[in-house]
């Protein structure tokens, strides 16, 4: 199985290809660049240095969001470009769940979160549980647009040991220290970030349960509108009040 993946859900901008069970290449960016300056340049950076042909890939997985409204629409958009010049399908990864999977086997509650401005946070809850001499990737509260109190409370629910990482931990350390109850810690660098190697690899077991949209069908997933959106939305309803 042969899988390119782009995550440019964030301020980190990932490409990886993976070949069976072997990442064969990765390159991330997280710098003050624009995705639609760094995502070609970055794949055909890798490809080129491991002298890949694209021709031979299976699928193009890609961060379908939530997360940045700019770098989702890039991202999308190369993948389904990719796609549809390759003629080939598109494996559509939450962006939640994919940091997630960074923390593989881990034995905490994981909590990503990417900060959502406006007081949220896109979030979920994760966990891996071993079964049967297997590690399964359980999703425990599904990616949301939520209040970072909220997930603090779902966390404090559970009564688990929790781990956080995403970008949305420095904006809100404050509140999560005052406010989790449980045992916590903080993911460090080397896995607090979106990163296409995680997403590749989650990808490759969606694809093997045949979860790929055609490069045409693909549609990054927001989770909540844009501010041009609801800022339209409450013209409209001060103008019809």
């Amino acid at each position: 199985m042969k899988i390119a993946a782009i995550d440019s859900s964030g301020l980190v901008a990932s490409v990886a290809i993976l070949d069976g069970e072997t990442i064969l290449a990765t390159y991330s960016v997280n710098y003050k660049k624009t995705h639609s300056q760094t995502l070609l340049p970055m794949l055909a950076e890798i490809t080129q240095m491991t002298e890949f042909e694209m021709n031979t890939l299976d699928a193009i997985a890609v961060a379908k969001g939530p997360g940045s409204f700019t770098g989702l629409r890039i991202g999308s958009a190369t993948a389904k470009g990719l796609g549809q010049a390759l003629e080939k399908p598109i494996i559509e990864v939450p962006t939640l769940d994919a940091m997630a999977y960074q923390l593989y086997a881990v034995e905490r509650v994981i909590c990503p979160m990417m900060d959502a401005r406006r007081g949220q946070v896109y979030t979920g809850l994760y966990c891996f549980k071993r079964e049967d001499g297997t590690t399964r990737f359980i999703v425990l509260e599904p990616q949301c647009a939520t209040a970072v109190e909220d997930v603090i409370e779902k966390v404090n629910t559970l009564g688990r040991p929790v781990i956080y990482l995403g970008d949305g931990v420095p904006v809100h350390e404050a509140v999560l220290k005052e406010k989790t109850k449980v045992d916590f810690e903080f993911a460090p660098a080397c896995c607090n970030r979106q990163d296409a190697t995680a997403l590749a690899s989650l990808a490759a077991i969606y694809y093997e349960q045949g979860n790929t949209v055609s490069a045409a069908a693909h549609r990054p997933d927001y989770l909540r509108l844009s501010q041009a959106e609801r800022e339209r939305l409450e013209k409209e309803g001060k103008s019809n009040g």
